[in-house]
């Protein structure tokens, strides 16, 4: 756990947002090939053993975000009727998904070494199960 001038920390590990969670597995995700809106959902899905999935209203606006910040490229595969737009990871993007992925990190492993510490008696309260949800997550994809 984080510890500031040895004193003792009251609080729970800090939360990630859930944007925030989405906007970095679909960094993720674009890493390894390239895809578009719908399928990112259903890949999160898949891979959530159907626990949890994103919603549209979600990942498109970040995906427009990403795309804004230069960090995925966009393309139509059909231009004409502007259907489906797949989505690729850019350098700048690379650069961008390492460094939020390494501010996140010291949360997750501290959600992680709470749930170590206490397996008897888990402690499912807002932030922390969250942290641990994103940190199990973040193992299983060898994010972290």
């Amino acid at each position: 756990m984080t510890n500031y001038r040895n004193e003792r920390n009251r609080q729970f590990p800090s939360k990630i947002s859930t944007t925030s969670f989405v906007k970095l597995y679909i960094l993720h995700l674009l890493k390894d090939k390239d895809y578009y809106g719908n399928k990112i959902i259903e890949e999160i899905r898949d891979r959530l053993d159907n626990k949890w999935e994103p919603s549209p209203g979600m990942v498109y606006p970040l995906l427009r975000e990403l795309e804004e910040e230069g960090y995925v490229t966009g393309r139509w595969e059909e231009p004409d009727k502007r259907s489906i737009r797949r989505y690729r990871l850019t350098n700048e993007g690379h650069k961008h998904y390492q460094v939020i992925l390494l501010q996140h990190k010291s949360t997750f492993e501290d959600s992680l070494h709470i749930v170590k510490k206490y397996p008897e008696g888990y402690i499912w309260i807002g932030a922390l199960n969250y942290n641990i949800f994103f940190y199990l997550i973040f193992k299983k994809e060898a994010l972290l």
